[in-house]
């Protein structure tokens, strides 16, 4: 009886899901859309703003050269994401082996190719940079793997050991390159990603603790990255190199006030910051739009992650919503080490800021993952919005959504 009763159930609800999807059309989230453009555009104003003025002074070089540059990454950008907003998020999930097989080759391979700034990161003449895409591709192995590994995640042989080698593959090969902040980025959205997916605390513990120490001891055996260490530790003190970068950062940060200098009035674009167009767009963008333009894109950001998270919530699919999480993630963790080095909140290191900084594998990546939120969201209009969080420790399954919630009249009923 409760079997017939549980199919008149799951036959009642793909009728209702199928009328409401004829009635009411699956539509993206137009609020994360909407976030994502607005930071979009706020990177390409300050691009020009910063750029313009440096190549005009140089004369020999088209000044628009760099914000065109970044416009054509924009415009590619918006195609994969608008793709990938458009194509069933599932497919990710048949993709997932492939896609990483894929990138793991490119980590290989750039480690082959000559480098640049004592560094092999970039491949074809430092138009892609194989670390970046690594992020995505991660991201969607992970939730494949983890969606599908249930209670057995939190066994050492089917959850931890596994979990360990493949993350610590990827991090390894990008961390030969060097790249220490990518690393950490992947590192931690992985592990963020394990948790939510129902690890236990002490499989964390035991990761973070192994993770930490080779952390430490990458730094004390690189001299140039125990030197960033040093300068994080006191930021003032006379040194060569990363010092003067980061007071120029705080200065030109600080300079702006409440309202900044006006857009393409400021003077830290001028050798003082350098590579400004970059990691330190945060500063230039605090100088000549003051508080008031930092505090504006850090509240895009924060709605950014709530709007992702809300995605992740209202999702019944568990890889859909473990996917969700990581790509939240993702670009918060990237959001946060470049505004923490640009206030010297962290140590100093070359991470873009998602949608802002100039550059084309870090801006094509995000817009990806933000057409698969958007994917994603515009499942929710044909499953139903039943799912909610669920945090608590009593409960150990995975921390997320769980999928057999149904709504209360519908139970009532039976």
């Amino acid at each position: 009886m409760s079997n017939q009763k549980s199919a008149i159930y799951n036959l009642q609800s793909a009728i209702e899901n199928r009328q409401s999807a004829i009635g009411n059309p699956p539509r993206l989230d137009y609020v994360l859309l909407g976030v994502v453009l607005l930071l979009l555009l706020l990177g390409l104003i300050m691009i020009f703003s910063i750029t313009f003025p440096l190549r005009l002074q140089i004369g020999k070089e088209d000044p628009l050269r760099d914000f065109l540059n970044q416009a054509q990454y924009a415009a590619a950008g918006l195609i994969a994401l608008f793709v990938c907003a458009r194509v069933d998020y599932r497919v990710w999930k048949r993709l997932a082996i492939p896609l990483m097989v894929v990138t793991v080759g490119l980590l290989v391979v750039v480690l082959f190719a000559p480098p640049v700034n004592n560094s092999h990161r970039w491949l074809w003449g430092g138009s892609v940079q194989p670390a970046e895409f690594a992020k995505f591709a991660l991201v969607v192995y992970m939730a494949t793997w983890l969606s599908s590994k249930g209670e057995k995640l939190r066994q050492i042989t089917y959850g931890l050991l596994p979990f360990a080698i493949i993350v610590g593959s990827v991090c390894g090969l990008i961390l030969l390159e060097p790249n220490l902040s990518t690393t950490g980025i992947i590192a931690l959205c992985a592990l963020t990603m394990f948790f939510i997916a129902g690890a236990d605390v002490v499989q964390l513990l035991l990761l973070g603790i192994v993770g930490g120490g080779v952390a430490a001891i990458v730094v004390v055996q690189t001299p140039y990255q125990l030197q960033r260490f040093l300068i994080f530790q006191n930021p003032s003190a006379p040194s060569e190199g990363g010092a003067y970068q980061v007071m120029q950062g705080l200065n030109a940060l600080g300079s702006g006030g409440l309202l900044g200098r006006g857009l393409g009035t400021g003077y830290a674009k001028f050798g003082f910051v350098p590579t400004p167009q970059n990691d330190y767009i945060f500063a230039l963008l605090g100088e000549e739009l003051g508080l008031v333009g930092t505090w504006f894109v850090l509240g895009l950001f924060l709605l950014l992650v709530y709007r992702g998270f809300c995605i992740a919530a209202q999702t019944r699919d568990l890889f859909g919503q473990i996917l969700a999480t990581g790509l939240t993630f993702g670009l918060v963790f990237q959001a946060f080490v470049n505004i923490g080095v640009v206030t010297a909140m962290l140590p100093p290191t070359g991470v873009p800021l998602p949608f802002i900084s100039a550059g084309g594998s870090s801006l094509i990546v995000a817009l990806m993952s933000v057409g698969v939120l958007l994917s994603i969201s515009r499942a929710q209009t044909l499953e139903g919005r039943y799912a909610t969080f669920d945090f608590g420790w009593r409960y150990r399954g995975p921390r997320v959504p769980r999928l057999d919630r149904r709504p209360r009249a519908t139970r009532t009923r039976q």
